[in-house]
């Protein structure tokens, strides 16, 4: 069996290099995990991270790459293939599933501490699992990481949210910035 893939579409095609409305997307778990980034480091390319959930053509487990010079079709394609192999003969997902793997994008989602440390100054939206101060959804300021704990500030207040705790997250896309380089 080549997959297991929802309405018998195969998850090989470059339309997975194109990312679908997200519905309710989470982190993968860490056995999913710990087998995706393997295969991903393996052929060369940066494992950014992975999400699993309801998108818009159902079940997805959308992985993210990079390499220094950016991602193209092919690149994806490559990793689709391999992925999807791998994840038949490991059989961590039990359901049936669209896979699709894509470059992390302007919107680039943020996964690890590492992550967050890179885009300190930049604005970040981020989605709690657990509510901090009544609230689970944050945008402002990244203004610091420290052990394990992200500080961003929204509206002139500034929160502690722990990266254990947060559901998703990603850096809001400054336009601006990205056509001129200088956000000026």
């Amino acid at each position: 069996m080549l997959a297991k893939v929802a309405n018998g579409v195969s998850p090989i095609r470059a339309e997975h290099c194109q990312i679908g409305e997200i519905k309710h997307m989470r982190r993968v778990s860490p056995g999913i995990e710990s087998v995706i980034a393997p295969v991903v480091s393996g052929l060369g390319y940066e494992f950014v991270g992975a999400q699993f959930g309801q998108a818009e053509n159902g079940q997805t487990l959308r992985v993210f790459i990079d390499t220094e010079n950016g991602v193209v079709v092919e690149d994806c394609v490559t990793v689709s293939k391999q992925l999807s192999a791998v994840l038949d003969v490991e059989d961590t997902i039990k359901s049936a599933y669209q896979l699709e793997v894509s470059s992390p994008g302007i919107d680039r989602p943020l996964f690890t501490t590492d992550h967050f440390a890179q885009q300190l100054k930049e604005v970040v939206k981020v989605k709690m699992a657990v509510a901090v101060d009544g609230r689970r959804n944050f945008k402002g300021e990244l203004i610091a990481v420290e052990n394990d704990v992200v500080l961003i500030e929204v509206d002139g207040i500034d929160y502690n949210l722990p990266i254990n705790d947060i559901e998703e997250a990603h850096l809001v896309a400054n336009i601006s910035k990205s056509k001129n380089g200088s956000g000026k």
